[in-house]
């Protein structure tokens, strides 16, 4: 700061020198003689200097004293800290007289604190690799929820309906390939556009509706659930992509629980193949009830879990409760504030049907109605011209990704399924056969070719929980860090806390040093020393 002053005096004075020896005039140069003797005067008058450099001197003086030990008090407090440190091994280093003993012990506690250091380095890179623990347990109950099913008819449209629109198919499959991947061969290209530039107001939606596979007495045999019965007004109707399906349990009823394993929902359908068929060229060729087990709040889906039981066949299934339960990243996949608009709890299917359906609305303006969400419904000519190119670019480009905790939609953090067993048995022997043959008034042939019943239960009063852990966490890796410093050094939380007292202490006085070790400030003299007087003021004008 005086260095500072002492500049802006001297760059004053070069300045005043330089515009009086510029100015010839006298009168000019004894203007300006005036001026520069009043801007010094002032200046030295407003800094005294002798005062700034006083306060300065008893600030040194008071670092001096206070605050910086003489040397040998410093010497004894290094040896009272390694004397009295918690620290083992410190103090067998200074106080022995040994030198022998005195690098053994050097060798000793170099050694432990090697390796403290290599096993704490090794336990946080093990913590930083996030690894995980998968924990199996297996849970009795007294009664267990019963999950949701719902059945579609593999032969997904009435023959009157379609007889002269095998086009129909065709549609259906485009309309629900946002749900399972189609691709059109361009052999019905040609067919498909002339029926949509013919047909631009027809809907596809309420066509299925109508004249596709129904739920009703004839269709539904015998429903019975845990020793009561129930009726088609029981099972709710949904799209998928098999056209008309039915949905059991679809709102999670309290009342639908097993309390005793080996019992649940047993159901007798007629598949009525001469009344539902379906496009065999388009991969169509099975007859029978196709079915999938599903959380009551989740939507069904049948792309790679849907079951099929054939006409004339009898299908046992034994189902277990399955609870799933994923980390969060970094540990896990899954992301816990992740929430879905239009589904009460989240799920892969859940998320991938949202996001397409975001896509298609951005770039259709319309939205299909087999997806959730709210919108104008998509015709058939924006079916056909942009939902189904939309829907190959999604696949394509990735735009909905699934798996990872980076991906659209991520992993589920809880997640339960009903793993499956399943056996088959031909349906009825000859005694059976008569008597739904008398009891429907059908052919013993059209009893086999179209009957088709399921049982589902619980193989028994219990459900699985997989639960992913953390293999290590702060807590552990604290104690092991503690471990370590304890076994090899025998220090803790207040060895640490006295290291850093002393570094602080240390690195205080380092501090103070370096200020004392500064240059010497200038010894200025008083300016009204250096100010000439009145009398010389007026010669040098004069002089001038």
């Amino acid at each position: 700061m005086l260095k500072i002053l002492q500049d802006t005096v001297c760059s004053q004075e070069a300045l005043s020198s330089s515009l009086s020896t510029q100015l010839f005039h006298p009168q000019k140069q004894v203007h300006y003689l005036k001026r520069e003797f009043t801007i010094k005067e002032k200046f030295y008058n407003c800094f005294p200097i002798s005062k700034l450099h006083g306060i300065l001197e008893k600030i040194r003086l008071y670092l001096i004293k206070k605050l910086l030990p003489h040397l040998e008090d410093r010497r004894k407090y290094h040896q009272e800290f390694a004397s009295s440190t918690s620290f083992h091994g410190v103090h067998n280093i200074v106080q022995t007289q040994s030198k022998t003993r005195k690098v053994l012990w050097l060798l000793v506690v170099a050694g432990c604190l090697a390796i403290v250091i290599w096993q704490i380095y090794s336990r946080f890179i093990y913590y930083f690799s996030w690894p995980t623990t998968t924990t199996v347990v297996v849970q009795y109950v007294e009664n267990v929820k019963f999950p949701a099913v719902t059945f579609c008819n593999l032969n997904r449209f009435q023959a009157h309906a379609v007889s002269n629109l095998r086009i129909i198919f065709l549609i259906w499959n485009i309309v629900s390939g946002v749900l399972q991947k189609f691709s059109m061969e361009d052999k019905y290209a040609q067919e498909l556009n002339d029926f949509l530039l013919g047909n631009q107001k027809f809907s596809i939606k309420e066509f299925t509706r109508k004249n596709g596979f129904y739920l009703n007495s004839s269709t539904l045999l015998e429903c019975d659930f845990f020793g009561k019965p129930c009726y088609p007004q029981d099972f709710e109707h949904v799209f998928t992509e098999y056209g008309n399906c039915f949905t059991f349990n679809y709102n999670d009823l309290p009342a639908r629980r097993v309390s005793l394993s080996g019992r649940g929902l047993h159901l007798l359908f007629d598949v009525q193949q001469e009344k539902f068929t379906d496009e065999p060229a388009l991969g169509y060729t099975d007859a029978g009830i196709t079915f999938v087990i599903h959380s009551p709040k989740e939507l069904p889906r049948f792309d790679g879990l849907g079951l099929l039981t054939p006409v004339g066949m009898h299908a046992q299934v034994s189902i277990r409760q399955l609870k799933s339960i994923i980390q969060e990243y970094p540990w896990g996949e899954c992301k816990p504030d992740i929430k879905l608009q239009y589904h009460k709890i989240y799920s892969i299917n859940g998320c991938l049907q949202e996001c397409k359906a975001r896509y298609i609305q951005d770039w259709c303006g319309c939205l299909p109605f087999i997806l959730p969400g709210n919108g104008t419904e998509c015709d058939l000519l924006k079916f056909y011209n942009c939902v189904y190119p939309a829907v190959y670019d999604i696949e394509i480009k990735g735009l909905c990704t699934v798996g990872t905790h980076n991906s659209t939609c991520p992993a589920p953090c809880e997640e339960t399924d009903y793993p499956t067993t399943i056996t088959y048995s031909s349906f009825g022997g000859e005694k059976a056969i008569k008597y739904f043959s008398a009891k429907l008034k059908k052919s013993p042939e059209y009893v086999r070719q179209n009957l088709v019943r399921i049982d589902i239960k619980y193989h028994d009063l219990s459900y699985k929980i997989t639960q992913q852990q953390k293999a290590l966490t702060i807590s552990e890796l604290l104690a092991d860090v503690g471990g370590q410093l304890g076994l090899f050094c025998g220090a803790s939380m207040i060895t640490i806390i006295e290291l850093l007292e002393y570094i602080f202490t240390n690195f205080c006085w380092i501090c103070i040093f370096l200020l004392l070790k500064a240059p010497e400030m200038p010894q200025w003299n008083n300016p009204s020393q250096n100010q000439p007087t009145h009398k010389e003021k007026k010669k040098g004008i004069q002089e001038c």
